[in-house]
């Protein structure tokens, strides 16, 4: 069967290029009865579409640490895994998975007639000013809105069975990270590893070495479990109630965490976005609902950890053969670190 150059062209799955899929899922004649613009956003694993109220996500074939999406049947099963465990914390935004088509005479369409080329998460679109990143920026998060969100969160993990964790394994965990921290974080390409960076490194690895227990408690307490993986502000919706949406749909072992660490990461990522407030918010309200009141030590840790994560991974799109939008990546690596050893004082 000879290759299509159109779509009126005979094709084959194999022969529906990406380039095909995008540029008819960001036409308006891919949703029947829309008529108008379609937007059209990229990331950096999925090609997003928003089309009136309804947004369709199609997920980009690379391969992740966990699972190689270059193939048709994984991002399926990522498809149905995104819709089931973010109808956890938004059951009435994530409506469903559709099938990407190509007919006989090499026509698309969604849910159509012909062989499957690919897969889409279907959601329901939220407003943008409530979602919490756009609030911050915009001064409009209120206290109010911060404790719906905490009360949404505690309620979640109080629903959640506990996973059974050695503190071994547990503390492995961190040690693996902080040692891939490292190696990027001393790569002489960013001329970061300077004097404060190469200190709180240190201090995080005195901690797990010489504090075992600060961590390794945690799971001796049953508080790990399988939570979102992946707790941002611009993943919560301050509706009412409270969404939260996108959670790591493609790695389990990413989703076991304890609920302050996740909390701890929201909190950073806040503060970074001129929130600061809203940790305290956070943690008061959580810390009630949960009975569980961790130290003041192990927060810190959890956000100087995640600070040093979080530069790593900004720092790692400047890695890639042709990174989008490489001139703001150094410089939010610098704000995750400045506010990583700003935590890590309160270690000392």
């Amino acid at each position: 069967m000879s290759k299509a150059s159109s779509d009126n062209a005979a094709v084959s799955m194999s022969e529906v290029p990406l380039r095909r899929k995008v540029a008819f899922l960001s036409s308006s004649r891919a949703y029947p009865g829309f008529t108008g613009e379609v937007e059209v956003k990229q990331t950096h694993m999925a090609w997003v579409f928003l089309a009136g109220d309804r947004v369709y996500k199609l997920k980009k074939p690379v391969e992740y640490t966990y699972r190689d999406c270059h193939f048709l049947g994984d991002r399926e099963f990522l498809c149905h895994e995104e819709v089931r465990l973010n109808r956890r914390l938004a059951p009435e935004v994530y409506l469903g998975v559709s099938a990407l088509r190509v007919d006989p005479e090499g026509s698309l369409a969604l849910d159509g007639e012909g062989e499957v080329v690919d897969w889409l998460v279907v959601m329901k679109r939220l407003p943008e000013h409530l979602m919490l990143d756009v609030a911050l920026s915009r001064e409009t998060a209120s206290g109010q809105g911060i404790t719906r969100v905490a009360q949404r969160l505690s309620g979640f993990y109080r629903g959640l069975a506990p996973v059974e964790m050695s503190p071994d394994t547990y503390l492995e965990g961190f040690r693996r990270e902080l040692d891939h921290n490292r190696a990027v974080l001393t790569d002489s390409r960013f001329s970061l590893a300077r004097g404060g960076v190469l200190a709180m490194l240190e201090r995080l690895d005195r901690v797990l070495e010489e504090e075992p227990d600060l961590l390794g408690e945690r799971p001796r307490q049953g508080r790990i479990i399988e939570g979102h993986g992946d707790l941002r502000p611009e993943h919560v919706c301050l509706c009412d109630p409270p969404v939260v949406i996108d959670c790591l749909e493609f790695s389990r072992p990413l989703r076991l965490v304890d609920p302050f660490d996740e909390l701890s990461f929201l909190g950073l990522e806040c503060e970074r976005l001129g929130g600061a407030w809203i940790f305290e918010r956070l943690v008061s309200e959580c810390s009630r609902a949960l009975d569980d009141h961790p130290s003041r030590r192990l927060l810190a840790f959890y956000t100087a950890y995640r600070a040093c994560l979080r530069a790593r991974l900004s720092l790692a799109h400047l890695l890639e053969p042709d990174p989008r939008t490489p001139e703001k990546w150094k410089p939010r690596a610098r704000q995750y670190l400045a506010l990583g050893q700003r935590a890590c004082r309160a270690l000392d």
